[in-house]
């Protein structure tokens, strides 16, 4: 904890990057149920915050990087790997670096509800591949406007690996994190965010050895204001966008996954401050985040044009698939065009497309969902089909059920 504090005041004596805003964006459709519930823009002490923090990262996992890399990680990833899985209590003598983390992530913070961390699997499930569909064509694709994360991203190798295989392994990571038993200590999600969370500062220390990595301008790669922006983002989007395809959870189905993401963001190493106590909070974060980091510049499009034509390539089964790829590019970008509006799609260098493809399902699933939350059999048969239809996306992205995950970035981390 005395690192992480004596690394955030460095931050508060470095002036702000360059690529923080002079005031609060307009987020457009982005900021529709922010609105809707009466969340405010930052004022000046948050506006500050988020300027600020795009100079801290994550000094505890940062500091287990440096040891590993330092000692050799031929002699030191296997101890990590054992204390993930097992715990730190069965590495013997392990070292002081590595006892330190794993000190701090496997001891529950305070605020912990293991009831909800159960719960929330059906949560996420009754969301469906609908879900699944606004985290990839919303979430993913539209954060490709914040060109400030774009830097790390196209230098870890985002455009060799290609935007398919990045979210098969973000759904990959996704699944394990919310699947049943996922976030008990050492359960799938449990291990697979900690193993992220080093493969970042394998990133982190990578970037900022580079020439060309400019500190002033962009802050410091995977930095704290990215993080809360991508962690929200990532797991939440399908719950405060989901309306477009008529997904309505539950107040208390909502306020499960919040808890899923504030203990998902505590292990990942986003700082307190960033993670939400609320369904509302998670709101205030997401909207203020976005507020700091939406200014797309000539990466957005370089990353974005190819995500949306993706699905012209993607592994279908069976006849006409010509024909159900054009279909698909078309669902899609539906759903983008729909959420993000027209001035975010043109940022994205994308077509504006009518909205088909909500107009057709929000009905359907709002009485779907409606209809399986009264119904215990049809519930359960609901989660299990939407499951199996998850495990099959990633495998039409793919062409495989099993993505190896942080391969993106994997190079780096060895």
């Amino acid at each position: 904890m005395r690192l992480q504090n004596s690394v955030a005041e460095s931050a508060y004596e470095r002036e702000i990057p360059r690529r923080h805003p002079d005031r609060p964006l307009n987020i457009g459709g982005a900021g529709g149920i922010a609105k809707a519930l009466r969340i405010k823009p930052p004022d000046a002490r948050e506006w500050e915050l988020l300027g600020r923090d795009l100079l801290v990262g994550d000094p505890l996992a940062d500091e287990l990087v440096d040891w590993m890399i330092t000692t050799g990680t031929k002699q030191t990833r296997p101890l990590v790997d054992q204390a993930c899985a097992h715990g730190i209590a069965s590495v013997p003598d392990a070292p002081e670096p590595l006892r330190r983390f794993f000190d701090a992530v496997e001891a529950d913070p305070p605020w912990l509800d293991r009831e909800r961390l159960r719960r929330a699997p059906d949560a996420f499930a009754l969301a469906g591949v609908d879900g699944l569909y606004i985290a990839r064509d919303v979430a993913f694709l539209g954060g490709y406007r914040a060109a400030g994360f774009n830097k790390t991203l196209i230098r870890t190798g985002a455009l060799e690996k290609g935007s398919a295989q990045r979210f098969a392994e973000t759904t990959q990571w996704a699944q394990r994190v919310t699947r049943p038993g996922g976030m008990e200590k050492f359960g799938d999600g449990y291990r697979a965010t900690l193993e992220v969370r080093i493969i970042h500062s394998f990133v982190r220390r990578h970037l900022l050895a580079q020439d060309d990595w400019d500190t002033g301008e962009w802050g410091l790669p995977i930095n704290q204001t990215d993080m809360a922006a991508t962690m929200v983002g990532a797991i939440l989007t399908p719950f405060i966008a989901g309306l477009a395809l008529g997904l309505l959870p539950s107040r208390r189905e909502l306020e499960d996954v919040t808890h899923v993401a504030r203990y998902t963001g505590w292990l990942m190493g986003v700082e307190e401050r960033w993670l939400p106590t609320s369904y509302r909070d998670a709101v205030r974060i997401l909207t203020h985040t976005l507020m700091a980091i939406l200014v797309p510049d000539e990466t957005t499009r370089i990353l974005a044009q190819p995500m949306g034509n993706d699905p012209l390539g993607w592994h279908f089964r069976g006849p006409f698939k010509a024909v159900r790829r054009r279909v698909a590019r078309s669902q899609h970008l539906s759903i983008t065009s729909a959420v993000l509006g027209p001035r975010a799609m043109a940022s994205l260098g994308l077509p504006m497309t009518p909205p088909w493809y909500p107009l057709v399902k929000a009905p359907f699933n709002l009485v779907a969902g409606r209809v399986v939350r009264i119904v215990p059999p049809l519930r359960r048969w609901y989660v299990d089909r939407s499951r199996a239809k998850v495990g099959d996306f990633v495998e039409l992205l793919s062409g495989s059920t099993e993505s190896q995950l942080g391969n993106s970035a994997g190079h780096i981390a060895r």
